[in-house]
């Protein structure tokens, strides 16, 4: 898949899936815990869920989930100072082009029960370069 030009569906295919999720943020079918699971939370009734946080990892990236700085500045990351984040929010699919928000630690984690928190970094990945994506808990990021 790595650099294929001609197929990128399978992956596009879910992120579209998690995106339509998360701007209706419900649904009433079930189905296994997995990416493309037809709604946000651990079940049908769950509330308050807005983003399935994810990911991703690149076809050169050798099992090391792909970063991004969490601030708009042109940096990057390993540069001293820098802080930045492998867990991203799906905001718009096209085609195999997708546009993520950067998400980062909730430094009050443990006071609010939110794992995240928005920040106002965004990028578009060519979903060629993407070979794999993972999924972590629903939850809910304030300021989407």
């Amino acid at each position: 898949m790595c650099n294929n030009n001609e197929d990128c569906r399978c992956i596009a295919d879910i992120l579209n899936t998690i995106n339509i999720l998360q701007n209706n943020a419900e649904c009433s079918e079930s189905c296994l815990d997995t990416c493309d699971r037809g709604f946000l939370g651990s079940t049908t009734s769950s509330a308050f869920l807005n983003t399935r946080p994810i990911m991703l990892y690149t076809c050169c990236g050798n099992g090391t989930p792909w970063s991004m700085p969490v601030e708009k500045e042109d940096v990057t990351c390993g540069d001293v100072g820098v802080t930045c984040s492998n867990v991203f929010r799906v905001e718009k699919v096209d085609g195999c082009c997708c546009t993520f928000r950067v998400l980062a630690r909730n430094p009050e984690a443990k006071e609010k029960c939110t794992p995240y928190v928005a920040t106002n970094s965004f990028f578009t990945m060519n979903l060629n370069c993407c070979c794999a994506i993972r999924c972590l808990n629903d939850t809910f990021v304030d300021c989407i």
